[in-house]
């Protein structure tokens, strides 16, 4: 391990945490730029376990609001019911990532084509998506109906291709169900919650007997890069999607894609 390598860490787990929780697909991202990097991490554990720094901002933002959650559960079915609907909408991605963890990490995270393509693919989505004349009926991301709850669940599923973006279709998701923007974005960080540490705990686990300290040393810089990132992104992303859409977002995803395919074709 030298220098450059943690460098490269810092700089990616930056790129992980500006990227986590808005719907241009950071695991593409990060893919993306550590094959122009030329950076290889054991088993592609790096670019799944920095996401633990992204979950820990999402709970310092939201620990006031989450230890309120868990405080009312024994006595409000409100809260119990939120706190039900996150389970279901978290259980088919444990289902098939369970079912589909090597085929992703062997097959998907090794074509940075596919992922370009998917970023481009996802930014158009998401520009037509934010110009439907959507009728929000769901505001308060608590509340919405449990069948809503479970759809969002399936479509954050599409994320197990790299560059779809998990926060985007799960977004894409409660808009097309009746949520409003705002609200859409926030139960995107709710579910990221059990989503990622989930990821994070299986990952560990399957790549636990080939990890060196070396590889906790990167991962560590990325981790931490990763969470003051990810703490500064989410404070204002609510407000930004509030007053100015989806839209910004998807354009990106179409230039960084496009830019990818630019750089593939004339670097390989």
């Amino acid at each position: 391990m030298d220098s450059g390598t943690l460098f490269e860490a810092f700089l990616l787990g930056l790129l992980e945490g500006l990227t986590e929780y808005i719907p241009v697909s950071s695991t593409g991202h990060l893919l993306l730029a550590g094959h122009f990097l030329g950076f290889e991490s054991t088993g592609r554990s790096f670019e799944v376990l920095i996401q633990l720094g992204a979950v820990l901002a999402i709970l310092t933002v939201y620990s006031s609001r989450l230890l309120a959650i868990a405080a009312a559960i024994p006595h409000d079915p409100a809260a119990r019911r939120f706190v039900f609907g996150v389970l279901i909408a978290f259980l088919p991605a444990v289902v098939i990532g369970v079912a589909a963890h090597g085929f992703i990490k062997e097959v998907l995270f090794e074509s940075p084509r596919t992922i370009a393509i998917a970023l481009i693919v996802g930014g158009i989505v998401l520009l037509v998506v934010d110009r439907l004349p959507l009728r929000a009926v769901h505001h308060d991301a608590t509340r919405f109906p449990l069948r809503v709850y479970f759809l969002i669940g399936l479509a954050q599923c599409l994320a197990m291709i790299p560059g779809v973006s998990r926060s985007g279709s799960t977004i894409v998701g409660a808009l097309l169900l009746g949520a409003d923007k705002r609200a859409a974005a926030e139960f995107s960080f709710f579910l990221a919650m059990p989503t990622m540490a989930g990821a994070f705990t299986y990952d560990l686990y399957k790549n636990r007997d080939i990890l060196s300290f070396d590889d906790a040393a990167v991962i560590g810089v990325g981790f931490v890069a990763a969470f003051v990132m990810a703490l500064l992104v989410v404070r204002g992303l609510l407000d930004f999607v509030s007053r100015h859409g989806y839209a910004p977002f998807a354009w990106w995803r179409i230039a960084v894609g496009t830019a990818a395919l630019i750089g593939l074709a004339l670097v390989g």
